[in-house]
């Protein structure tokens, strides 16, 4: 924003304030920029729209601004009212405007935002005049902008045949690289589904040996519901026999336990005993599997009360 200081009374003035101060100050005729130290005689600070930062003040001679692109389109836009306001036969209540809105370096480039703007700033409420003014700005912002893409497009023309040229050793070289990188990725691809071949095997051999040891326990759970709490089985169930009946466990255990010493017989030698007289009493019609026959003798030893059993010894009690 430009800020100027009056000649005669020293006052800081900003570029809107100006026209007002010059009716009340009557031996104003120059007025200085406060960053550039410039005189501006009469009418001349209409012209002053932007002046050096205080970066480019004092940043020394070596010092390079960076080009802000907002302030770029801001002054391109104040100049294009400029020239609106140089157009011939021009309405004298548009010009008026204009020239007020040239006083201003904050004016907005789109038209909701430019009428809001004259609106509440310059204190013009005519729905037609601010029409005119926006349409006036707008033909000569068109106009403009048509001229400077004819220049780029001539200027462009040039520089498309180059860049064709470089896209093409771009692509030439994209199309190598790619092919490398294509070649890796087809191996990585591979052990990839390698991988997961192996992985779905396993899983399959891991499904299987879990269903065969829910089978196992499924026939467990289906003997062990059998059983009466006794640990008995019942009379009417097919039952390890031969021609001459069923294999009696409480008897055979009673009788192993009668020959044992005082303090009873060990839990492994009683299983192993037992377990050979009924396989010698069933033969080849045995259909019972090895946890089957553990977990009945188990039964038999734990449920019946005539036994008793202490740490690793079972004995017969009288």
């Amino acid at each position: 924003m430009v800020v100027f200081t009056c000649g005669a009374c020293g006052e800081s003035l900003k570029k809107a304030q100006v026209e007002k101060h010059v009716l009340k100050c009557r031996a104003c005729q120059v007025l200085s920029c406060i960053d550039c130290s410039k005189d501006f005689w009469g009418d001349d600070y209409k012209n002053h729209n932007k002046c050096i930062s205080e970066d480019q003040k004092y940043g020394g001679k070596d010092f390079q601004a960076k080009a802000n692109k907002g302030d770029v389109k801001q002054q391109q836009w104040i100049q294009r009212i400029q020239q609106a306001m140089e157009q011939p036969d021009i309405d004298p209540s548009v010009w008026k405007v204009l020239q007020m809105v040239s006083t201003h370096d904050n004016v907005p480039r789109k038209r909701a935002k430019f009428e809001n703007w004259m609106k509440n700033c310059l204190k013009i409420y005519t729905p037609c005049l601010l029409e005119k003014v926006w349409e006036i700005c707008s033909t000569t912002a068109d106009s403009n902008s048509n001229h400077q893409t004819a220049n780029e497009r001539k200027n462009d023309g040039a520089e498309t045949k180059e860049n064709k040229r470089d896209e093409r050793k771009n692509k030439k070289s994209k199309r190598k690289t790619s092919e490398e990188q294509n070649g890796e990725k087809t191996d990585e691809k591979q052990r990839r589904k390698k991988r997961k071949r192996e992985e779905k095997e396993q899983n399959g051999q891991n499904a299987d040996e879990k269903s065969s040891k829910k089978q196992k326990k499924r026939k467990r759970e289906a003997f062990d519901e059998s059983l009466n709490p006794e640990g008995e089985e019942p009379e009417n169930q097919e039952s390890e026999s031969n021609s001459t009946g069923k294999f009696n466990w409480k008897g055979t255990i009673k009788a192993v336990l009668r020959d044992a010493p005082e303090d009873g017989l060990a839990v492994k030698k009683l299983r192993k005993k037992v377990l050979a007289a009924y396989h010698s009493f069933t033969g080849d019609s045995n259909f019972r599997s090895e946890e089957e026959l553990l977990s009945l003798f188990n039964r038999k030893i734990n449920n019946n009360p005539k036994f008793k059993i202490l740490k690793d010894r079972v004995r017969l009690l009288k």
